[in-house]
């Protein structure tokens, strides 16, 4: 496949994604488990910025970029943008926690401006490279396509939170324009772009391919139109549409999670044991449970305009931050450690995106200590996941904390496994 990169600067970009991103995650994790131990504020109310700030921002801008340009090579990737958009990234969260440190919402501001500035740039390209009829041909690209758009859409609430916060008697910008709808407008590509993989790189691959493709693009529709729907309604203040919408989606997830489950059984019956798909059905298993809190969250939201703090009754507060949390931690987090158990081996060995373009990516490129070490820090993520989402409920801080502390510990692992193992070392020789 013809590529405008040299091995060795792909292998080093994809390094140095995996670094900094789960750096970020892990920072991340920390902050929200020391501030709830320290009972520290700044802590509490900075860990979901490291989090959207960084890791979505890089995610789409280098991840996402990875997985389109295997399909269509003609998108080429240059070297030295990829890393200018880290550079960016990288001086946007620091923006953003002095922002928020020092009460300085102009700068936080300024952040998503540079940040809108730096995802137009291949967004631009992507939609002059690609006619209309290229990206709706592949059903996958059609996912990684519009997790771009919702990125740019992120980062402008970013921009006009800033704004909002810096002059809040103006009466321009809208009411629902908040910390919630940025979070909640951020998460959306990156839930985007795991549907998108999840077709490119399971359902395709079986029998009943044609079937596939077509419940995946019915799935493409009642997804992406369902958030966006979903948004309009919440606006509204719309509570039957807020549930009807909800529960379809619901419905939706639960076929994917049963219909996985069936494909991870046959897998492992006849191939072997891959923990990026164990650690993929986890995150599918997370965002059912994310759909079941969403469905509670509207039912004892009924009433509370969109925009307004607490957005819940405050007894019931556990049940948007359970929400809030499976969503991060279980279903977002867990979904691109799978994904990046299966793409970033593909790259270090072929030194190119051949492997995902025309290869098998899921074949047994990883050591068997690594993959052993996948399952073990998995299994700390799982438990970790549980028993934060539980600490919410139960109020007990000390368990919350120390939890978060052990989900931080437990994603930094897959730096050190994937780091030594010889697909890696095997990359760094000529």
């Amino acid at each position: 496949m013809t590529s405008a990169i040299s091995d060795n600067t792909l292998r080093g970009i994809s390094r140095t994604f995996l670094a900094v991103s789960f750096t970020v995650i892990s920072l991340a994790a920390f902050g929200g488990g020391f501030g709830v131990l320290a009972n520290n504020p700044l802590l509490l109310k900075i860990h979901p910025y490291l989090f959207f700030v960084g890791f979505g921002n890089l995610a789409i801008l280098l991840f996402n970029r990875y997985l389109t340009a295997a399909i269509y090579p003609e998108l080429r990737i240059d070297p030295v943008r990829q890393r200018m958009f880290i550079g960016l990234v990288v001086l946007a969260l620091v923006m953003v926690t002095i922002a928020v440190a020092a009460d300085l919402p102009l700068l936080k501001a300024a952040a998503g401006l540079m940040l809108m500035g730096v995802v137009a740039v291949p967004l631009y390209e992507i939609l002059t490279t690609l006619s209309v009829a290229k990206i709706w041909k592949e059903v996958s690209v059609r996912y990684y396509i519009f997790d771009v758009v919702f990125l740019l859409n992120a980062n402008l609430g970013l921009f006009t939170l800033g704004l909002k916060e810096a002059f809040p008697d103006n009466g321009i910008i809208p009411f629902f324009v908040t910390q919630s709808a940025y979070f909640l407008g951020s998460s959306f590509p990156l839930s985007i772009s795991v549907m998108g993989f999840l077709y490119a790189y399971a359902w395709r691959r079986t029998d009943r391919m044609e079937l596939a493709k077509k419940l995946f693009s019915l799935w493409f529709y009642i997804f992406v139109g369902g958030v966006l729907y979903f948004l309009i309604v919440i606006l509204m203040g719309d509570y039957l549409g807020m549930m009807l919408i909800s529960h379809l989606l619901t419905f939706g997830v639960m076929a994917l999670l049963y219909t996985f489950g069936v494909f991870l059984r046959n897998w492992f019956r006849d191939n072997f044991a891959h923990p990026a798909l164990a650690f993929m059905l986890g995150g599918l298993a997370f965002l059912f449970a994310t759909s079941a809190f969403g469905i509670l969250n509207i039912y004892y939201a009924k009433g509370i305009l969109f925009g307004s703090y607490p957005p819940i009754r405050g007894d019931k507060m556990w049940i948007y931050h359970s929400h809030t949390h499976s969503a991060l931690l279980g279903w977002i987090t867990l979904s691109f450690i799978g994904m990046i158990y299966i793409v970033l081996p593909a790259i270090q060995k072929a030194g190119d995106l051949e492997l995902l373009h025309s290869g098998d990516p899921l074949e047994q490129l990883l050591d068997v200590r690594t993959m052993n070490r996948a399952f073990v820090q998995l299994s700390i993520i799982l438990v970790a996941g549980v028993v934060l989402i539980g600490s919410f409920f139960s109020g007990q801080q000390l368990v919350l904390g120390m939890s978060g502390v052990v989900y931080a510990v437990a994603a930094l692992m897959l730096l050190r496994n994937l780091i030594h193992d010889p697909v890696f070392d095997a990359g760094d020789k000529p």
